[in-house]
């Protein structure tokens, strides 16, 4: 079984009711549940939430909630993998395992279904554990500065003060939307960025972290940007 699980607590702090803002016209969570479902790839979309307004929502979006997550996965310590091999414990005790299993974040509306598929596609052609989008710093990070207390500037790597940009490699990042993973992965709580996994290529205009105010304000501008050029 190919498994879809949007983690969504309830105590977000940053943005309180995150999950559940309005986003461009719907919950943004729904732009999530929208997304998985018109990839097609997936035999089970649920919601895992210890919020049962998160777990209404997520149902009448076309989601399913089969179990509450319990508070000591809830908390804001608590990672990714843990939830996910939450989620796959709950199918093996139903007698349903999941082979292979997609953490699809609640806060990214920039997900879209061909990546989804794409990122299914790369991981079963491969021997990975797991895959998921990547996108280009827009500035060589060899160059990146630190700022102290007085506001004073120091290279991370002053070796590089010179040269040239298109000489130095190029770096990548984790887009924050999804990842697709082996259920032997998430449950042996194998870490996601290692060489086991597979990068699948994003643009940077398809990419925001949604974490402030500030965040969400710049996700919005990028997102009806897109839908105008539509």
């Amino acid at each position: 079984m190919k498994l879809c699980v949007i983690p969504a607590r309830g105590g977000s702090k940053r943005i309180p009711r995150k999950n559940l803002k309005d986003f461009c016209g719907r919950p943004i969570i729904g732009w999530s549940v929208v997304a998985a479902r018109r990839a097609g790839c997936f035999d089970q979309i649920i919601v895992s939430t210890d919020d049962e307004e998160i777990a209404a929502t997520a149902r009448n979006l076309g989601a399913s909630t089969p179990f509450m997550r319990p508070p000591e996965l809830s908390d804001d310590h608590t990672g990714t993998t843990a939830v996910i091999a939450h989620a796959i414990r709950h199918f093996d005790a139903a007698g349903t395992p999941p082979t292979l299993v997609c953490c699809l974040y609640a806060t990214a509306p920039f997900a879209s279904a061909d990546d989804l598929c794409a990122g299914l596609e790369r991981l079963q052609d491969s021997d990975a554990d797991y895959a998921f989008p990547v996108t280009r710093y827009p500035f060589p990070i060899q160059r990146a500065v630190r700022l102290d207390e007085a506001q004073h500037v120091r290279m991370f790597q002053p070796e590089h003060f010179a040269t040239r940009s298109q000489d130095l490699e190029e770096a990548w990042h984790d887009a924050g939307q999804f990842y697709w993973g082996r259920r032997e992965a998430w449950l042996a709580g194998t870490p996601i960025f290692s060489p086991r996994s597979l990068g699948l290529p994003v643009p940077r205009h398809r990419v925001q972290d949604i974490d402030t105010p500030e965040d969400w304000l710049r996700a919005e501008w990028l997102f009806k940007a897109m839908q105008a050029e539509r």
